[in-house]
């Protein structure tokens, strides 16, 4: 192309361009930018939702939905700027709403707003997902609210005493117990009557707030000197300048009306041999019986820690309104830790079967016999089944020692692999030796029921096997033989098949898998359809492992007695070689008749007995029909014999 060409190029573009430009393209360009939508556009439910809120927040009333939520993201999830309460502290302050208080409601501290709030809006004020006490009974049960006698307070809401977010004063009181109910209840003279004229400020000493099955909101257990206002049966008179002091200390107070003899014994709790009565017991009153502090076991474990978190495994007795009372004596007992009988006692009132069952057995676990159930068990609960103190074979190894080291082997039973002793054992009693479930196979029968199945038509089984004599061959435990045998297999074996153990005398030639003990590799020690247990018949059994063998006949004529090879072969060993089982023709002469005429003949005549038939023929297979091997010498091939061998007769 010349210049005059390229210039016309450069003209024809510029006036493309600037027709481009001035065309009506450039209005359309102009409608295809992205047009803004508002939230409500496409969340039109959610907006008639709000629209129909009572009270609704001052972000969703704006239509300002960005305050709170990210305009893009992915799509189905809540697009929030922050998460948890961090977005609701970017408006609410942290300390207006007392998170600098000591008392902070729970929901509020773990970041749960969302929890008592809607987010958007609420037919009850400040957002509450429900009015007055319900919403507080999303967390908080009915039951203790709704009783006969309920606190007239209640009608007003919890917010009455309760302050929703945070407090300076316990239990989230808007004030000081005192002084709040004071609000409501003057000390007038009725007041100070009933009160027997002590100056009272600690009201839910004895009433329960709430609501009570009894007048007054006492307690369901009012110590009797307070129920008959006797109040200076403890205490100095209230008169006194300390009115509440009493009037002696510890038990010495309590055995005024409690006769000691009761809380004397050999083994006495702490807090009584200390004289430590209120340590467990409320002296006024009490939401649950006998004036515990606390009910079942939550009173023990407020001492006994160890027991305060629910192990996985539970016992029953722990978690009843009894607790720790269903096996111990609160006060002082005549058996150690405080039990109310002997271990085996205690055990086996709620167990008795256990036990029935047991005295009719044979053989009886020793630490059972003993009584001493907690050797093996834990009584409170645990993080094993059957409440056992750790796993099952731990708690066996703390009394078999030897076992522990003598079960590790190369290969070991899976259920002691797993530490499952009582797969096999019972723990308690048994009628069979070493407390076995059942014995012989039956034991055996419970995992291998596939081993076990009814023997088919034409199949066999290994003596022991039949016998159900597994333990004959094999360690239940473990062993550092394959297959878990007592010994390695060509001991084991040979211990029962003494003939084929003195086929190994003399021989010159030995079935490698026969001399490596690896008679499982031919046989299955427990059944089969075929005969010797073999795992299939000859050739194809011998084909596994002579692979080199079968891929060199296929496609040759193949000599017959190939089909068996224990036609021609010894399956273990041989006094001759290749495990041959005649010498020389000895073994050919069985089948081929060495006098026939033709056979003579075509060995000129040479004795059979002297002939070494595998010089030239090849015993498996060949291309040639007389099974000649394919190298020959070019007389012989020739059929002339007599060019190298001076033949009889000639």
């Amino acid at each position: 192309m010349n210049k005059l060409e390229n210039r016309w190029v450069v003209l024809l573009v510029g006036a493309l361009a600037a027709g481009l430009a001035l065309s009506p393209v450039r209005a359309g360009a102009a409608e295809r930018k992205f047009k803004t939508k508002g939230c409500a556009d496409c969340h039109q439910k959610a907006v008639e939702k709000f629209k129909e809120a009572k009270f609704a927040h001052a972000a969703v009333k704006d239509q300002k939905c960005e305050a709170c939520h990210l305009r893009h993201g992915t799509v189905g999830k809540l697009l929030l700027k922050q998460q948890g309460n961090a977005l609701c502290y970017s408006c609410h302050k942290r300390d207006a709403i007392g998170m600098d208080k000591p008392v902070v409601h729970k929901v509020l501290r773990s970041g749960s707003c969302t929890q008592c709030h809607d987010p958007h809006g609420s037919q009850a004020p400040h957002l509450l997902k429900a009015e007055g006490a319900e919403a507080c009974f999303g967390c908080h049960a009915r039951e203790p609210f709704q009783r006969k006698t309920v606190h007239a307070v209640l009608k007003s809401g919890c917010a009455s005493c309760h302050a929703a977010h945070a407090s300076s004063v316990p239990n989230l009181l808007v004030a000081d117990q005192a002084k709040l109910c004071a609000q409501c209840h003057a000390s007038n003279g009725a007041f100070q009557k009933a009160h027997g004229g002590y100056p009272v400020t600690t009201c839910t000493g004895c009433h329960d707030p709430h609501s009570s099955d009894g007048p007054k909101l006492l307690k369901p257990t009012v110590h009797n000197p307070v129920a008959s206002q006797s109040c200076d049966a403890c205490h100095v008179p209230a008169g006194s300048p300390k009115p509440f002091a009493v009037q002696a200390t510890g038990f010495k107070l309590c055995e005024t009306c409690h006769d000691a003899k009761d809380f004397s014994g050999k083994v006495q709790h702490a807090p009584v041999k200390k004289g430590e009565c209120l340590s467990c017991h409320d002296p006024h009153a009490s939401a649950t019986p006998k004036l515990a502090r606390a009910a079942g076991a939550q009173l023990c474990v407020r001492c006994h820690k160890r027991f305060a978190d629910a192990p996985a495994v539970p016992h029953k007795p722990m978690s009843s309104p009894e607790g720790c009372r269903s096996c111990h004596q609160v006060h002082a007992s005549a058996n150690a830790k405080l039990l109310k009988q002997p271990a085996d006692q205690i055990c086996g009132s709620c167990h008795a079967k256990v036990k029935e069952e047991a005295a009719k057995k044979k053989v009886v676990h020793p630490a059972f016999l003993a009584g001493d159930c907690g050797s093996c068990h834990d009584p409170h609960g645990a993080a094993t089944r059957n409440l056992f103190k750790a796993r099952a074979d731990q708690v066996c190894y703390s009394c078999h020692r030897d076992e522990e080291t003598r079960f590790v082997k190369v290969h070991t039973h899976r259920p002691v692999q797993d530490g499952n002793c009582t797969a096999c054992h019972d723990g308690h009693a048994s009628d069979n030796p070493k407390l076995l479930r059942a014995t012989g196979s039956k034991l055996c029968e419970g995992c291998h029921s596939q081993l076990f199945k009814p023997l088919g038509d034409g199949e066999v089984a290994h003596k022991p096997f039949a016998e159900g004599k597994c333990l004959d061959c094999h360690d239940p435990h473990g062993s550092n033989a394959p297959g878990m045998v007592r010994t390695d297999q060509k001991s084991l074996c040979l211990g029962c098949h003494t003939a084929a153990a003195k086929q190994l005398d003399g021989a010159k030639s030995i079935h490698p898998a026969f001399s490596q003990g690896e008679c499982s590799k031919c046989h299955n020690p427990h059944r089969s359809s075929m005969k010797k247990l073999l795992l299939a018949s000859p050739p194809d059994l011998c084909f596994a492992c002579h692979k080199a063998m079968k891929a060199r006949i296929d496609g040759l004529k193949q000599h017959a007695p190939v089909g068996d090879c224990l036609t021609c072969h010894r399956p273990h060993a041989s006094d001759q070689p290749k495990l041959a089982a005649e010498a020389g023709s000895a073994l050919c002469l069985q089948c081929h008749d060495g006098a026939e005429k033709t056979f003579a003949a075509a060995h000129l005549g040479i004795d059979p007995k002297v002939i070494r038939c595998v010089s030239c023929h090849d015993p498996h297979a060949s291309k040639d029909p007389k099974f000649f091997k394919p190298n020959q010498h070019a007389p012989f091939a020739g059929g002339q014999c007599d060019a190298c061998h001076a033949v009889a007769g000639k």
